[in-house]
């Protein structure tokens, strides 16, 4: 019964088989644009990992159609605009810029705003204030010496 347990947790430690993927490619700077894109674009089952790092089928997919349309010489926002098209906005971590991807843009701006305008109201509130009766006011102007006495004093 022990060997079966032993034989049971050793197969269960041994690391998972993966599939390691390998492109050719004619040029450095090839690789580098295949790189660069596939770590912007978005796997758009995963969601919150781009295709380079997504070990899902879509993603996989997507590589391989990076890799034929860079060898085809298409360029990177020709590449982008296909992926957009297939795929909608979503498949870009950085949406572009349009009216329906405002509010995306424009959301940590504004929050950013509120939660300072929110701070300085917070800490204007929590300011003790001292007020001073009428009379401590007129005895304290009393003691304190007026200008020209200041004046005569330094002379």
């Amino acid at each position: 019964m022990r060997v079966v347990l032993v034989m049971s947790a050793l197969l269960l430690a041994a690391p998972a088989p993966a599939v390691i993927e390998t492109y050719e490619f004619e040029s450095e700077a090839l690789q580098q644009r295949y790189l660069k894109l596939s770590a912007e674009l978005r796997c758009p089952k995963c969601q919150n990992q781009n295709i380079a790092d997504s070990n899902a089928p879509l993603a996989a997919d997507l590589r391989r159609q990076l890799h034929a349309q860079l060898h085809t010489g298409k360029t990177d926002a020709e590449i982008t605009d296909y992926m957009v098209q297939r795929y909608g906005e979503f498949v870009l971590y950085r949406p572009r810029w349009k009216l329906q991807t405002a509010p995306l843009w424009l959301a940590p701006i504004l929050l950013s705003v509120a939660a300072l305008a929110l701070l300085l109201m917070v800490l204007r509130r929590s300011r003790p204030r001292v007020t001073q009766p009428a009379e401590d006011r007129e005895r304290l102007q009393k003691l304190l010496p007026t200008k020209s006495e200041a004046d005569g004093r330094d002379a």
